[in-house]
């Protein structure tokens, strides 16, 4: 149980985490789906290669188009590419690394899906039984008065009358799993190897331009947060504050009817006033809303910080007795 509380909170941690474990249930989905999924050759020469390479592409196409839809990177990259310049520059080589970290956790699944389809070897028999030359193994029933084709499309049925307990069946379909597995093996190896050197070969480009670029892309993504949440908070509190008008507006309606002493306010509720300006941060009316969210759409601020790191501290000074001037902070 602990260890289960402590991968949740890794996935937790910040966003790359999030999508990383996403696309790993993806990949997890996509081996479940492919061992649940009954493959069912036609064994029809005109409809075998169409169905089984159907099997082992579409469902990869579908994954990925799913991979790309719940990854994060995939809204900050599109915001950053179409949002106006306004104040603050584009950054073209922090789209291409959020593209790039898109697209590696977007392939991991359909990846999955295409190698444990080779690795079976179902699709690959029943798209290319009929491209195996019969003259090579021994056993072919010729007494089915069917043309050769036909009769190597219903390879990748067992169950039919003409292959069954046939040993030819089994020698073909032996043969043409071992080159479906062995492809996969192949891919599997190459995408290690490639890995593998992209690590080794990392170190020897600039790494200082890789650090500034990984830091504006999670800048990006954390700077999205804090303005959703921001923007959630003053709606929360522009709400609160309009029905509590509408309220008082109304109790004051009715004590004008009824002649009712107006109620003194309590000063915890002068407190709750104050914090609900504050979350407001001024903007107390609809057009101000609209214009400071399109203001951030098409004019997104420059990003320094030091004229709130340094502003200027008020401080009153007075002299002691033997005439130094002293100073303490407001």
């Amino acid at each position: 149980m602990d260890r289960l509380k402590l991968v949740l909170q890794y996935f937790q941690s910040n966003s790359e985490s999030i999508s990383n474990g996403i696309c790993v249930i993806l990949a997890l989905i996509s081996v479940k789906l492919y061992t649940s999924f009954d493959f069912n050759c036609p064994c029809i020469p005109q409809y075998n290669k169409l169905y089984a390479l159907g099997v082992m592409f579409v469902p990869p196409v579908i994954l990925f188009f799913l991979g790309v839809i719940i990854n994060r990177h995939t809204g900050v990259m599109m915001e950053e590419w179409v949002r106006p310049p306004g104040k603050r520059t584009k950054n073209p080589a922090v789209v291409k690394y959020l593209c790039s970290a898109m697209m590696q956790r977007a392939l991991l699944a359909p990846m999955v899906w295409v190698l444990v389809t080779l690795l079976d070897g179902k699709c690959f028999v029943c798209a290319f039984s009929m491209s195996v030359d019969p003259r090579h193994f021994t056993g072919i029933p010729n007494n089915t008065g069917i043309d050769l084709v036909r009769l190597m499309a219903k390879v990748p049925c067992k169950e039919d009358a003409v292959f069954r307990n046939s040993t030819f069946r089994k020698a073909v379909t032996r043969y043409v799993r071992c080159y479906s597995q062995a492809i996969g093996w192949s891919i599997l190896l190459f995408l290690i190897l490639l890995g593998a050197i992209g690590r080794v070969v990392k170190p020897c480009f600039d790494h200082a331009t890789f650090l500034q670029t990984r830091y504006w892309s999670n800048y990006l993504d954390i700077e999205q947060k804090l303005f959703d949440e921001t923007c959630v908070l003053h709606a929360r509190e522009f709400a609160r504050k309009c029905v509590h008008q509408f309220f008082q507006s109304m109790q004051e309606d009715m004590q004008l009817r009824l002649q009712l002493p107006p109620p003194h306010c309590h000063p915890h509720h002068r407190d709750e006033e104050y914090e609900d300006e504050d979350h407001l941060h001024g903007i107390t009316r609809d057009e101000q809303v609209d214009r400071v969210l399109n203001t951030w759409y098409f004019c997104r601020p420059e990003l320094d910080v030091t004229k709130t790191a340094h502003q200027p501290k008020v401080y009153i000074t007075w002299e002691d007795h033997n005439g130094r001037t002293l100073f303490s902070d407001v």
